[in-house]
């Protein structure tokens, strides 16, 4: 794998449907599995993600969780999205393909 396929790969573990795990990321990786809820939130919880709206810390993601244990890292960054849903979503219903309207699309079809 080249520098740049790996500084990739990094960015992509780091960053994730709109979540911007850091550092957090590497850090979750050099834990001991596995890990209760409580204790990712006794370690981590005043860690900060960035989202599309501002940010929040890992205690405010998974504070809706009940008794959950973890198995990775991996677990933990999939609780958190799993959480966080929709709020890291930048704009929502968004297309860049631009937008038919209705007297446009039904008045001539193609056979």
């Amino acid at each position: 794998m080249s520098n740049e396929d790996a500084e990739s790969h990094e960015d992509a573990q780091r960053q994730e449907m709109g979540v911007e795990f850091g550092s957090l990321a590497d850090e979750l990786d050099e834990e001991e599995y596995p890990m209760s809820k409580d204790e990712v939130v006794e370690t981590y919880g005043d860690r900060e993600l960035d989202i599309a709206n501002g940010t929040k810390t890992v205690e405010e993601v998974l504070a809706g969780r009940g008794d959950e244990e973890f198995q990775s890292a991996n677990d933990v960054q999939q609780s958190i999205l799993n959480m966080v849903g929709s709020e890291a979503v930048g704009r929502q219903e968004y297309s860049d393909r631009g937008v038919e309207s209705d007297s446009e699309g039904d008045s001539d079809q193609s056979f």
